[in-house]
């Protein structure tokens, strides 16, 4: 009897992304012309200004990543970035929680590692 606890014990806890994952990842940030500046990040868990380029460690979320950005010489961009649903999810659901802990804490979700934020060329004046 103690065998069987203690072994779905284990398959329990190494199914979770609650347990093995934590609540902030790092996301490398970079402009696609390799400018600097700042951008202001937020999801529903989580606001920061951020220097870009950087690799500031963002809270998971299940919704969008917002981010509005200045170039060092004044361009704009803004948008979002997409998350996805880790594997461990479904490891997850198959044992005692059934996702609900993953599915409250949001730390199954997971955003790129590594984003280039679209930037406008900068303009120049020719006669």
């Amino acid at each position: 009897m103690k065998k069987l606890l203690l072994l779905s014990s284990v398959a329990t806890l190494s199914g979770c992304a609650t347990i093995t994952n934590d609540s902030y990842m790092p996301m490398a940030l970079s402009f696609s012309d390799g400018s600097s500046g700042t951008c202001n990040i937020s999801n529903k868990r989580f606001t920061e200004k951020v220097e870009i380029p950087s690799t500031p460690r963002v809270r998971r979320s299940d919704d969008q990543l917002k981010y509005d950005c200045a170039t060092s010489d004044g361009r704009k961009a803004f948008g979002g970035i997409d998350t996805t649903i880790g594997a461990k999810i479904v490891a997850s659901a198959v044992f005692l929680d059934f996702g609900i802990v993953n599915s409250i804490t949001d730390k199954h979700r997971e955003y790129p590692s590594n984003f280039i934020i679209p930037i406008a060329p900068i303009k120049t004046d020719k006669n």
